[in-house]
């Protein structure tokens, strides 16, 4: 999920307040604009290329993990029959739980990044005979940050890699949350039961060798037997994401108009998402227009960034079905008699953290 920060826009419906790692507002990380939420098909190479392939913008309100099913969903209706189970893989801002409940009936894979705080039980014991009194839901603690609660690992994969060394990989199944969030919340029901496998993910050093790695916590779910080596790989390219957006925003100019209406926000993003593919599409037969201080590159390995510049030189060639541009002369301007007011004002919204607590009706007895 991104960001498309509209802070001074007082005009513009539907903003909300979201993160920014960059910006802030009242010495808080904290700007208002329009979230959008991205899907982008992925590779095991190693570019800065992904392919994107839907784009939706959040209202304030709406549940995050609910919209992410909903799109997931509707792109496998668009995906070929019969193919192999797609993996989708989420950043720490999701909720693994919720989501694999809500993809529970589709086929795919789920793969959640998880904080290293984090707690997860294992199925209850069996009852003894003749037990009374409800029983147990929740087994055996498992605590990330507390080694002596893990119990052995249901599997285990040590490898090299050119990159991060040597990597070592434990898996956990059958464990599951507390969940706190389900359909059912509110009616004092029982919470559902989500089951999946944890993933410990330790690597001997990272690429850029600046800091220590860190320990990765993942959570998996799908159908299907688990690879493991898939498993950590294909969250390693996640980041290939981030590449995108950021290629988006500064060199495309995702963020730069200033829309007022956010329909105009939406067509603009598929506008923006069209050209990216467009150079995709065209990194095989573009030149490779380096600076002069930039190393030289083979024409498979080229940048979004390269291939952008040589992109005009590629014009030249195949040309253009848009007709040149007509010389623009004098407005008619708005009607006699017509007098605008000022614009309508649209406060951001702020998503409530909690819901309102239901009274319930007092009951008086008669003495």
């Amino acid at each position: 999920m991104t960001t498309w920060p509209r802070c001074d826009a007082e005009c513009s419906p539907e903003r909300g307040y979201y993160y920014h790692p960059s910006r802030h507002s009242s010495g808080q990380p904290i700007i208002a604009g329009w979230a959008y939420q991205w899907i982008t098909q992925l590779s095991f190479d190693r570019d800065s290329w992904t392919a994107p392939v839907d784009a939706a913008r959040l209202h304030p309100l709406d549940d995050t993990d609910q919209q992410a099913a909903c799109q997931v969903r509707a792109l496998l209706g668009r995906l070929p029959a019969g193919g192999p189970v797609p993996w989708f893989v989420f950043d720490g801002g999701y909720d693994s739980a919720q989501l694999t409940l809500d993809l529970a009936e589709v086929p795919a894979a789920v793969l959640v990044r998880l904080r290293s705080g984090r707690c997860f039980y294992a199925d209850p014991p069996p009852r003894a005979p003749g037990s009374t009194g409800r029983p147990r839901r929740h087994g055996a603690k498992f605590n990330f940050a507390d080694p002596t609660t893990w119990p052995t690992p249901t599997a285990t994969l040590v490898c090299q890699d050119d990159q991060y060394g040597t990597v070592t990989v434990k898996a956990w199944t059958g464990l599951h949350p507390k969940q706190q969030r389900h359909p059912g919340h509110g009616s004092r029901g029982p919470r559902p039961i989500v089951r999946g496998t944890i993933l410990r993910v330790q690597v001997e050093r990272v690429p850029a060798r600046t800091r220590p790695p860190k320990v990765l916590w993942l959570w998996s779910a799908g159908p299907g037997e688990l690879d493991l080596d898939l498993a950590w790989r294909a969250y390693i390219r996640r980041f290939d994401l981030e590449h995108t957006v950021r290629f988006c925003k500064q060199t495309l100019g995702w963020a730069t108009p200033r829309p007022r209406h956010p329909a105009q926000a939406d067509r603009w993003t598929w506008l923006v998402l069209a050209g990216y593919t467009q150079l995709r599409l065209a990194r095989a037969v573009a030149t490779d227009a380096r600076l002069p201080w930039e190393r030289p590159r083979s024409q498979p390995r080229l940048s979004p960034y390269r291939v952008r510049r040589g992109f005009p030189r590629l014009l030249c060639v195949l040309g253009s079905p848009a007709a040149a541009p007509k010389p623009s002369g004098c407005s008619s301007g708005r009607p006699k008699g017509r007098a605008s007011g000022p614009a309508v004002r649209h406060p951001a919204i702020k998503k409530p953290t909690k819901k309102p607590k239901s009274r319930r009706p007092r009951t008086t007895r008669a003495t």
